[in-house]
């Protein structure tokens, strides 16, 4: 099989081009990737950084509470939404880094594909996995299970836990993100 047709065949669609797999990294990625650090990923296990994401919470709560005419209700509902489109858009939205250090070796991975160099199950992906959950759950009991709040928090909430579970792991949907051309 010739190069070319090995390239466009590298990357192969389903689901009427809405989903596709990232393929692995060639020897070369994996290399660029050995001789450093991550450094837009190695602060997930700082000390300190699993508490900002509560610090995060709070602050929004509080922000949403300051406003006037917003019930306890929409509070939570606001607090949960935003800060789950501020994680999907952080952990699984933005691909790269925002630095050049590794040549480019991450450029085809996202931020949730970064931690941990895409090890499954480690604590600091328990605890982003379960921040989502316990918000969810702290908001659909402030909002009093109210139907309309529940759904919701509850489509934020999936928007953002499932692409943080092993079997969508290197999963692309075109409908969020675009797939790069092959380089002929």
């Amino acid at each position: 099989m010739a190069a070319n047709d090995k390239e466009r065949n590298r990357r192969r669609r389903r689901s009427s081009s809405l989903m596709y797999q990232e393929p692995p990294e060639s020897l070369e990625q994996q290399s660029d990737q050995a001789t450093m650090p991550n450094l837009n990923a190695q602060w997930v296990n700082a000390k300190g950084a699993w508490m900002i994401h509560i610090i995060l919470i709070a602050l929004l709560k509080i922000l949403y509470d300051i406003l006037p005419g917003v019930s306890q209700e929409t509070s939570w509902t606001l607090t949960n939404a935003t800060y789950m489109a501020g994680s999907y858009l952080m952990f699984h939205y933005v691909r790269g880094v925002p630095f050049e250090f590794n040549a480019g070796a991450y450029d085809n991975l996202n931020m949730w594909e970064q931690i941990d160099n895409g090890d499954q199950y480690t604590p600091a992906k328990k605890f982003l996995l379960a921040v989502p959950i316990c918000l969810f759950l702290v908001s659909t009991h402030y909002t009093h299970y109210d139907i309309t709040y529940f759904m919701v928090n509850f489509l934020a909430t999936v928007a953002v836990v499932v692409p943080k579970l092993p079997a969508l792991h290197r999963m692309r949907f075109a409908f969020f993100n675009y797939e790069p051309e092959p380089v002929s």
